[in-house]
């Protein structure tokens, strides 16, 4: 993969509190005056803090967007699904739209307190697996015919098939992936496109879901951030954090307490899109440390599964 691009717009506090002030004012009282601090720029976006209990979300590139527009119209229907799981998502408080100085949309959202499932180990994930497959129950459910299209989530496994067998072949050459493992997961990949398709009508993924998405506080799940990617499609595309997030018997747990939600099928190609999603992040050695570990132990347990 490429190196992150770099951002289209300067963002900084001036700008930021320029927004606050002309748009946040009344959903906000005095928001332009709470402390700001930027926390977390990724591919997409930017996040700055705002005092205790918000943050701003802006896109930092054209591409992106729309993303933030696909959030501010599904979120509001999301909290209200995954509120019996006791499971937070960022729905905007405000919707900002382009101004002067910043041409894209951007939103106010409540400031979620907690870690990065990422930096927690994959043991400890295991504790909330139930949790987690009981929020993506509540999310999977068919989606309105106008829900946000994405070219890559949650399609069928054969449109990303020339993808996968150009990052397979990366791997290997660049020697990234032992030829036995490369070979482990093509084998992986190959099931799940044997596998029986998804045959209902679309129902909403979260798009994007594995660790960095997730965020846990004191040994609990508590929320889903990043919503960005949101469409429709096939579950098997979020299903994957099986492999993303878990060890085995945390994954048991998940699959298990999953089960009355989807058919065993989906598992076969949930664990193939894990193993494509394990090679899209080995192209990450170069910018994202983390993501590239998160890569190889995901495509780790892909190969040793034994649970599908």
């Amino acid at each position: 993969m490429p190196a992150k691009p770099a951002a289209e717009i300067l963002i900084d506090s001036r700008l930021v509190r320029s927004l606050l002030a002309a748009q946040a004012a009344e959903a906000i009282p005095g928001a332009s005056e709470l402390p700001l601090e930027k926390v977390s720029e990724g591919w997409d976006s930017e996040v700055w803090r705002l005092g205790d209990a918000y943050a701003v979300r802006l896109p930092r590139r054209a591409l992106a967007a729309p993303l933030v527009l696909h959030e501010q119209a599904v979120l509001p229907g999301v909290v209200a699904r995954l509120a019996p799981t006791g499971l937070r998502v960022p729905a905007p408080l405000v919707n900002g739209t382009p101004a002067e100085g910043f041409p894209w949309a951007w939103s106010v959202v409540p400031w979620m307190e907690g870690e990065r499932a990422m930096d927690e180990s994959r043991a400890a994930r295991g504790s909330w697996a139930p949790t987690l497959a009981r929020g993506l129950a509540a999310l999977h459910v068919d989606a309105p015919e106008e829900y946000p299209v994405n070219p890559f989530r949650g399609a069928p496994l054969a449109t990303r098939a020339d993808a996968v067998a150009e990052r397979l072949r990366t791997v290997r050459d660049a020697g990234t992936l032992s030829a036995p493992s490369a070979t482990g997961l093509e084998t992986v990949w190959r099931a799940g496109l044997a596998a029986a398709a998804w045959d209902r009508p679309p129902v909403w993924i979260h798009g994007d879901m594995h660790p960095g998405n997730l965020v846990t506080h004191e040994g609990a799940l508590v929320g889903i951030i990043d919503f960005g990617d949101v469409t429709a499609g096939d579950p098997a595309y979020d299903l994957a954090i099986a492999w993303l997030a878990f060890d085995a018997q945390g994954r048991r747990r998940f699959i298990a307490a999953s089960a009355s939600h989807y058919d065993p099928d989906i598992w076969v190609r949930a664990r193939a899109w894990a193993g494509a999603v394990a090679l899209m992040l080995l192209g990450h050695s170069d910018d994202n440390p983390d993501y590239f570990a998160l890569g190889q132990d995901a495509a780790a347990e892909v190969i040793a599964d034994d649970t599908v």
